[in-house]
């Protein structure tokens, strides 16, 4: 016979519950993974069209060093997608992006913002490998936070990757929290804003 004293059920439930709050907390940015960056769940949270806030103010460097607006693509749908040159679901994602902006030059435009990289010859090295044509704003470190500011709380500021989706007044309109699930999913939201009058 052991000697060992039984464990009652609210002992197990005890134990149970510690060991899930210390695996939910094994870092120390909670919420995140060992990058610190926010892993979304790709799901597509769209805005109905009274709800939309004001038009996105943002203008910057892209990673070349050339001046850009985002008030310059006004009367288009434009995609920003956020993303980091060491983040694994960018990596993956950026080919569909790469492929769908070609696909739809002239209806819609692309812009990445590069949040995270210690300097731009890392981002442009990132493009370069991937055939990335589209322009992207260099805003790491503070400048990250303040340029994700403009999106007016819709995109969180770790939260790599996220894409926003902003209607042809530069509103946004659409935001994936997340690798985008599909090329589908993308091109339905951006055909679906460009149908829309104004």
């Amino acid at each position: 016979m052991s000697s060992r004293t039984p464990r009652t059920f609210p002992a197990v439930l005890g134990l149970a519950l510690a060991s899930v709050l210390l695996l939910a907390g094994c870092n120390s940015l909670g919420g995140t993974n060992s990058g610190g960056y926010i892993e979304g769940n790709g799901q597509v949270r769209q805005i109905a069209v009274a709800d939309r806030a004001d038009p996105v103010q943002l203008a910057g460097e892209t990673l070349e060093g050339d001046p850009i607006d985002l008030a310059d693509f006004r009367g288009q749908v434009v995609v920003v997608n956020v993303w980091w040159s060491q983040c694994g679901p960018c990596i993956s994602e950026m080919a569909m992006l790469t492929r769908t902006a070609g696909e739809y030059a002239g209806k819609a435009s692309f812009v990445g913002i590069n949040t995270r990289d210690s300097s731009a010859d890392n981002g442009l090295a990132f493009q370069r490998d991937r055939g990335v044509d589209y322009p992207s704003i260099y805003a790491s470190g503070d400048k990250g936070g303040e340029a994700l500011l403009a999106f007016d709380g819709r995109i969180t500021v770790n939260a790599v990757p996220t894409t926003a989706i902003l209607d042809k007044q530069g509103r946004v309109a659409a935001v994936i929290n997340g690798p985008i699930p599909s090329q589908l999913t993308l091109t339905d939201v951006i055909d679906e804003l460009a149908a829309e009058d104004g």
